[in-house]
């Protein structure tokens, strides 16, 4: 396997949806370390852009329809090693819930005020950046 197939194998997208002042969150069943709350996120698929990853993945996750605006940043998670990539996506329609009970707890709405009680640990500078923006207009 090639060091580009490799990372794309590990490549994760994650959706950023910002709605009503409010970001999305989910649980997962299984924690990675100390990762419990994140976004709505997922494995990259073969031939599919970071983009549209993101907005499958929120889909199967919470049976939202999202579209993305766009490409946030991408690194390296110092917590899990994987390469991740974070996109900014609007709810186009649907009711947010736990639509893969397997994978998802628990889902919530946060204040830009409240992210702090789910990541204790701090977000992504340019997803922090990108909601101190759009939330706090």
């Amino acid at each position: 396997m090639t060091q580009q197939a490799n990372a794309d194998h590990l490549a994760i997208a994650a959706a950023v949806i910002v709605s009503e002042e409010h970001v999305l969150l989910v649980r997962r069943r299984v924690n990675e370390g100390q990762l419990s709350w994140q976004f709505p996120a997922g494995k990259v698929e073969p031939g599919e852009t970071e983009e549209d990853a993101a907005v499958r993945e929120t889909r199967e996750e919470t049976g939202l329809e999202v579209k993305a605006l766009k490409l946030l940043g991408s690194r390296v998670h110092p917590k899990t090693q994987r390469y991740m990539s974070y996109t900014a996506c609007e709810v186009v329609s649907g009711t947010a819930h736990v639509a893969a009970p397997d994978e998802l707890a628990d889902l919530a709405w946060c204040s830009l005020s409240e992210i702090p009680q789910y990541v204790p640990y701090g977000l992504y500078g340019p997803v922090q950046h990108y909601l101190d923006q759009v939330m706090t207009r």
